[in-house]
Protein backbone atom coordinates (compact mmCIF):
# COMPACT_ATOMS: atom_id res chain seq x y z
CA UNK A 1 0.00 0.00 0.00
CA UNK A 2 1.04 3.60 -0.56
CA UNK A 3 2.94 5.28 2.27
CA UNK A 4 2.55 8.95 3.12
CA UNK A 5 4.66 11.01 5.51
CA UNK A 6 4.02 14.63 6.45
CA UNK A 7 6.67 17.16 7.42
CA UNK A 8 6.97 20.91 7.83
CA UNK A 9 4.52 21.55 10.64
CA UNK A 10 5.23 24.07 13.34
CA UNK A 11 4.11 27.22 15.11
CA UNK A 12 3.70 30.64 13.54
CA UNK A 13 2.05 33.92 14.35
CA UNK A 14 -1.04 35.21 12.62
CA UNK A 15 -0.17 36.26 9.08
CA UNK A 16 2.79 33.94 8.84
CA UNK A 17 3.48 31.16 6.39
CA UNK A 18 4.28 27.47 6.49
CA UNK A 19 4.78 24.83 3.83
CA UNK A 20 3.79 21.26 4.52
CA UNK A 21 5.24 18.41 2.50
CA UNK A 22 3.94 14.89 2.12
CA UNK A 23 6.29 12.28 0.72
CA UNK A 24 4.35 9.70 -1.27
CA UNK A 25 5.66 6.29 -2.27
CA UNK A 26 5.34 4.66 -5.66
CA UNK A 27 3.60 6.35 -8.55
CA UNK A 28 0.63 7.75 -6.62
CA UNK A 29 1.82 11.31 -7.15
CA UNK A 30 1.08 10.92 -10.87
CA UNK A 31 -1.82 8.49 -10.88
CA UNK A 32 -4.13 9.20 -7.94
CA UNK A 33 -6.28 11.82 -6.34
CA UNK A 34 -4.35 13.26 -3.38
CA UNK A 35 -5.24 15.71 -0.68
CA UNK A 36 -4.56 17.62 2.50
CA UNK A 37 -6.98 17.49 5.40
CA UNK A 38 -7.06 18.96 8.87
CA UNK A 39 -8.69 18.29 12.19
CA UNK A 40 -8.83 20.83 14.98
CA UNK A 41 -9.34 19.68 18.56
CA UNK A 42 -13.00 18.99 19.16
CA UNK A 43 -13.85 19.35 15.46
CA UNK A 44 -14.50 16.96 12.61
CA UNK A 45 -11.86 16.33 10.00
CA UNK A 46 -12.28 18.49 6.91
CA UNK A 47 -10.73 18.59 3.47
CA UNK A 48 -8.41 21.54 2.86
CA UNK A 49 -7.26 20.96 -0.71
CA UNK A 50 -7.14 18.09 -3.19
CA UNK A 51 -5.38 17.56 -6.50
CA UNK A 52 -6.11 14.82 -9.01
CA UNK A 53 -3.92 12.99 -11.51
CA UNK A 54 -4.57 15.74 -14.07
CA UNK A 55 -3.39 18.38 -11.57
CA UNK A 56 -6.86 19.83 -11.13
CA UNK A 57 -7.23 21.25 -7.65
CA UNK A 58 -10.11 22.22 -5.42
CA UNK A 59 -10.00 24.04 -2.10
CA UNK A 60 -11.94 24.56 1.06
CA UNK A 61 -13.61 27.96 0.72
CA UNK A 62 -11.95 29.35 3.84
CA UNK A 63 -8.43 28.76 2.47
CA UNK A 64 -8.93 29.90 -1.12
CA UNK A 65 -6.42 32.57 -2.04
CA UNK A 66 -4.23 31.70 0.94
CA UNK A 67 -3.28 28.03 0.44
CA UNK A 68 -1.85 26.35 -2.63
CA UNK A 69 -1.58 22.61 -3.20
CA UNK A 70 1.22 21.53 -5.51
CA UNK A 71 3.15 18.47 -6.61
CA UNK A 72 6.92 18.45 -6.35
CA UNK A 73 8.19 15.77 -8.70
CA UNK A 74 11.83 16.19 -7.64
CA UNK A 75 10.96 15.51 -4.00
CA UNK A 76 8.16 13.04 -4.84
CA UNK A 77 5.94 15.01 -2.55
CA UNK A 78 2.60 16.74 -2.33
CA UNK A 79 3.06 20.19 -0.82
CA UNK A 80 0.66 22.59 0.83
CA UNK A 81 1.87 26.18 0.81
CA UNK A 82 0.01 28.11 3.50
CA UNK A 83 0.14 31.90 3.53
CA UNK A 84 -1.56 34.49 5.72
CA UNK A 85 -2.26 31.91 8.39
CA UNK A 86 -5.02 32.53 10.89
CA UNK A 87 -5.67 31.08 14.35
CA UNK A 88 -8.59 29.12 12.92
CA UNK A 89 -6.08 27.24 10.74
CA UNK A 90 -4.66 25.61 13.87
CA UNK A 91 -5.11 21.87 13.47
CA UNK A 92 -3.44 18.57 12.84
CA UNK A 93 -2.87 18.36 9.10
CA UNK A 94 -2.95 15.04 7.27
CA UNK A 95 -2.17 14.07 3.71
CA UNK A 96 -4.13 11.28 2.09
CA UNK A 97 -4.58 9.34 -1.12
CA UNK A 98 -7.67 8.03 -2.84
CA UNK A 99 -7.86 5.06 -5.18
CA UNK A 100 -9.34 7.10 -8.04
CA UNK A 101 -7.52 9.26 -10.57
CA UNK A 102 -10.04 12.06 -10.26
CA UNK A 103 -10.87 14.00 -7.11
CA UNK A 104 -14.61 14.27 -6.76
CA UNK A 105 -14.98 15.74 -3.28
CA UNK A 106 -13.16 17.15 -0.26
CA UNK A 107 -14.74 14.49 1.92
CA UNK A 108 -12.28 12.51 4.07
CA UNK A 109 -14.37 9.38 3.56
CA UNK A 110 -13.28 9.27 -0.09
CA UNK A 111 -9.64 8.77 0.92
CA UNK A 112 -8.27 5.48 2.15
CA UNK A 113 -4.55 5.94 2.81
CA UNK A 114 -3.41 8.45 5.42
CA UNK A 115 -0.23 9.87 6.88
CA UNK A 116 0.39 10.31 10.59
CA UNK A 117 -0.23 14.06 10.62
CA UNK A 118 1.67 17.26 11.27
CA UNK A 119 0.63 19.87 13.81
CA UNK A 120 0.16 23.46 12.69
CA UNK A 121 -0.37 26.06 15.39
CA UNK A 122 -1.14 29.69 14.61
CA UNK A 123 -1.02 32.10 17.52
CA UNK A 124 -2.50 35.57 17.77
Amino acid sequence: QVQLLESGGGSVQTGGSLTLSCSISGSYLDTNCLGWFRQAQGKEREGVAVMDANNIAMYLDSVKGRFTIAKNSAKKSLDLVMNNLKPEDTAMYYCAAATTRRCYTLYPTDFGAWGQGAQVTVSS
